[in-house]
């Protein structure tokens, strides 16, 4: 196995225990960079001069945490004091933040090399950047934290770190075929990140596999180290509601073939139904958002409205109609299903769903549809993709697993158990 596929776990263990260098990991990695970056187009900054440098200084440093010498990608929505951060808008071209963002300061300070900044969508909402699919360029990767997700599938880096306001980790996870993982709200601290909809912005990560995101999740959030539970087969809820009618046959095909092999694997695997109110969360999460947008970029609209997308005007133009009644009552509905989760889910330790509508689309010009993780970012809860097979079109299909907030070591101790039982015999 060569570097590049090397996990961020592996990483950090070899590093630690002196079998391997971070000045070589980091070479690796540029070399995979300059030969994947000009059709992947993932990165929006990086100084290879820079990260060789920093990766010199950690060999010759004392361990300073858990992630000494792992490199990070870090999505250009967060501030970083030695890179630029754009926001993925002409706004802000060569806009360079004094300080790193919380996230970004609390992986350094634990050993983390910052490998880069990598593409988002503008704003991080759906005006796509040029990044591409690593399994077939003519795809999407998903957005809008489509560089960080890509730059881990094409082995340019093995964490990232990604934001998620609607299903901005768990739709390029899922496309890219990777580890994704989207924390309960406001476990990661948001200092340094440019908010868009405050009441559902969450920092999430991108990794090879669940032990790397438990590697990062304590040390972004302050969790004591997340060792892994005693193996026990979980109780899982196939949840087949709105908007599984929406997901292709093959998506609804992957959720249930992975409810066939975790009850073989020992799983207790039962149907879930939410309550019918739930059918309206999509629509109230979106009322949310756009009331919260529109006042998020208040200042870009009122003083760059011509280098916005007409995408984001329009967008910020709609959430200026919201009402404060109408978005009073849209937060009410969010807590009320918020307060309903947990019994709703009947004791399961988490539940399955279809990790997006299908296999990444054709072009650029759009990151996909968000209707497959929107109502568990608005219930802000730990939602974990993870890949499970290739489509009928070569390209990954995935599923996610979700659970109430505050369940984060729990869901991560469930999707190791459900990665360990889907990987192949041998």
């Amino acid at each position: 196995m060569t570097i590049t596929e090397l996990d961020a776990a592996t990483i950090a263990a070899r590093i630690a225990e002196g079998s391997l260098r971070a000045e070589d990991v980091a070479s690796a990695l540029l070399d995979r960079i300059a030969v994947r970056e000009p059709v992947v187009r993932a990165f929006a900054a990086i100084d290879p001069d820079a990260v060789l440098r920093a990766a010199r200084a950690l060999d010759a440093a004392q361990l300073r945490g858990p992630l000494h010498g792992v490199p990070v990608a870090v999505k250009d929505v967060l501030d970083t004091a030695d890179l630029p951060t754009a926001m993925g808008s002409p706004i802000f071209a060569g806009y360079q933040p004094r300080a790193d963002a919380a996230c970004v300061a609390l992986a350094r300070a634990a050993g983390a090399l910052i490998l880069g900044k990598t593409v988002t969508a503008e704003f991080a909402f759906v005006h796509p950047g040029p990044t591409t699919n690593p399994h077939n360029p003519a795809h999407t990767p998903g957005g809008s934290s489509s560089g960080s997700a890509a730059a881990v599938a094409a082995g340019m880096v093995p964490l990232a770190l990604g934001t998620q306001t609607g299903g901005s980790v768990l739709r390029p996870a899922a496309f890219c075929g990777v580890v994704g993982f989207k924390p309960s709200f406001g476990l990661i601290h948001r200092g340094g990140l440019k908010l868009m909809a405050e009441s559902l912005d969450t920092i999430g990560i991108f990794a090879r596999r669940v032990a790397d995101v438990a590697l990062l999740l304590p040390v972004l959030a302050g969790l004591p180290a997340l060792a892994p539970a005693a193996p026990r087969p979980p109780r899982i809820g196939v949840c087949r509601v709105h908007p599984w009618a929406l997901a292709s046959q093959e998506a609804r095909d992957v959720v249930e073939e992975t409810a066939a092999r975790l009850a073989d694997a020992g799983a207790t695997v039962v149907d879930v139904s939410l309550p019918p109110s739930f059918d309206a969360l999509l629509e109230v999460r979106a009322r949310i958002n756009d009331f919260e947008i529109a006042r998020a970029l208040a200042w870009e609209y009122h003083a760059e409205r011509p280098r916005l997308s007409p995408r984001l005007a329009a967008a910020i133009e709609a959430g200026r109609g919201v009402t404060l009644a109408d978005y009073t009552a849209a937060q009410a509905a969010g807590m009320a299903a918020r307060a309903a989760f947990p019994s709703a889910m009947a004791g399961c330790d988490a539940l399955l769903v279809p990790g997006a509508a299908d296999e990444a689309p054709e072009g650029l010009g759009s990151t996909g549809d968000s209707r497959f993780q929107g109502v568990w970012t608005l219930l802000h809860g730990p939602a974990l993709g993870l890949p499970v097979r290739r489509g009928a079109r070569g390209l990954p299909l995935g599923i996610q697993l979700v659970a109430p907030a505050g369940q984060d070591a729990a869901l991560l101790d469930c999707g190791r158990w459900v990665e360990a039982a889907l990987q192949p015999p041998g």
